[in-house]
């Protein structure tokens, strides 16, 4: 894997949107893949977190008709946090203060997300093992 194109990726996120304050891609599994987080963000708990929501978001829309979940917003006190699905064994986890401008970075997340879904197709083992 490309582990530098995907930390670029991440990280010209965090640059292009005001307000994102830390960036992780993982496995669908929980797994941390990489990470642009603050040294008080426990990056592995936050994916295996993620990974959780996003499976009971995915299975909310399908079991209600709704399609295929792009993503889902967590709303707090001091921010947001977004989970995107990057197709269906990833996602990323977008963390944000209250300034945020949610419409424009649900806008500048889909080139990124389509890249880092190329960066992780690019690793997968054709054959199925690794």
């Amino acid at each position: 894997m490309d582990h530098e194109a995907l930390a670029l990726e991440i990280r010209g996120l965090r640059e292009q949107v005001t307000g994102i304050t830390d960036t992780a891609v993982a496995a669908a599994d929980g797994l941390l893949i990489a990470a642009d987080t603050a040294e008080t963000i426990d990056a592995e708990g936050l994916a295996a977190i993620a990974a959780a929501g996003l499976g009971i978001a995915r299975r909310a829309t399908e079991a209600t008709g709704r399609g295929t979940l792009r993503k889902t917003v967590a709303y707090g006190s001091h921010g947001c946090a977004a989970f995107y699905a990057v197709g269906d064994t990833a996602l990323m986890v977008v963390l944000g203060d209250e300034g945020i401008d949610l419409d424009r970075l649900h806008q500048e997340t889909q080139p990124a997300l389509r890249r880092i879904g190329a960066l992780l197709a690019a690793t997968a083992p054709v054959d199925g093992r690794a």
